[in-house]
């Protein structure tokens, strides 16, 4: 692969995941890809799990990495094309990225969308134009819409705990919060999911259905009861609406997940990618019970970051 924004960006995706798997039980292995090779982890939002293990992963390889957190360190960035830069804008990215690309081999990018205009947060205009700007290959560290490495490091986890011989039942509900979330983990999940051998139901209160072109291939219901039955893995995320874009819409009811409501599951194992609101979107009890896979879900953020930076590294 040349960039990794999308599971369409993977040619295939059971040995991406077994490289991981791989990498997993022998991390250094190919330590001589990435020797005098950098990679660049830009940050315009925070981030603690998709920095540290990309970043080990990178370090795993060989590779020199340089860390920028670009919303407090860098100069105020212009995105629009043929803008007058009369005003608090300080560096067009044409520059920005540009210059980025001679300094670093790899540039992973993160930046969340406003969750104000949702045809410009969906036309990904500053991953898009990184990308064409900074002429090296980039990862998505979680974009306006998408984040892969998270969906590739919740696949890795699923097939880690799931018999070669089971197509398990994968359920994505929907998790009350505080405040208005972006779709992007949501959107990836279930994009990654329809491509992976598993059998997907979303469940999600009325007016929270996320854009159709992640969700080829579910099942979709409002009745989380009834997708939790006989359910393998439920993953538990909240989102914003995307029809009614960035809005947090009331009456949603009791949609956190407790012990009691996966009683209906085949034992089901529970995934989020954190960071988790407690007693919001999930309880005291399923999170430090013997069925999370939380914890585990995070350690293999490394081994996915560093099986696609080994697939990129091994094209440069």
């Amino acid at each position: 692969m040349m960039h990794f924004t999308s599971v369409h960006d993977v040619t295939n995706l059971d040995t991406l995941v077994q490289d991981a798997l791989h990498l997993k039980q022998h991390p250094y292995q190919y330590k001589h890809l990435g020797e005098n090779r950098t990679l660049g982890l830009i940050f315009l939002n925070p981030s603690l799990r998709t920095r540290l293990s990309t970043q080990k992963a990178a370090t795993n390889l060989g590779m020199n990495v340089m860390v920028m957190n670009l919303d407090k360190e860098g100069w105020a960035l212009e995105t629009q094309d043929g803008a007058i830069m009369n005003g608090t804008t300080v560096e067009h990215i044409k520059e920005a990225a540009a210059v980025m690309g001679q300094y670093c081999d790899i540039l992973g990018i993160r930046s969340f969308p406003k969750l104000q205009n949702r045809q410009e947060d969906y036309s990904e205009d500053l991953l898009q134009k990184f990308i064409s700007y900074c002429k090296v290959p980039v990862i998505s560290l979680e974009s306006a819409t998408r984040h892969p490495l998270q969906s590739l490091a919740d696949l890795l986890t699923i097939t880690e705990n799931t018999p070669a011989w089971k197509r398990p039942k994968v359920v994505l509900t929907w998790a009350p919060h505080v405040k208005a979330i972006p779709q992007c983990v949501a959107n990836s999940f279930a994009e990654w999911m329809s491509q992976a051998a598993v059998d997907l139901v979303i469940t999600h209160p009325a007016g929270f259905e996320l854009a159709e072109e992640f969700t080829k291939g579910a099942t979709i219901t409002h009745n989380q009861q009834e997708a939790l039955k006989n359910a393998d893995y439920v993953y538990v995320k909240n989102w914003s609406a995307y029809q009614d874009y960035g809005k947090m819409l009331p009456d949603a009811g009791e949609w956190m997940l407790t012990n009691e409501k996966l009683q209906a599951s085949n034992k089901a194992k529970v995934m989020h990618c954190l960071p988790v609101r407690r007693n919001v979107e999930l309880s005291d009890e399923i999170l430090d019970g013997p069925d999370s896979l939380v914890l585990e879900q995070a350690n293999n953020r490394t081994y996915a970051a560093q099986a696609v930076l080994k697939n990129i590294l091994e094209q440069l």
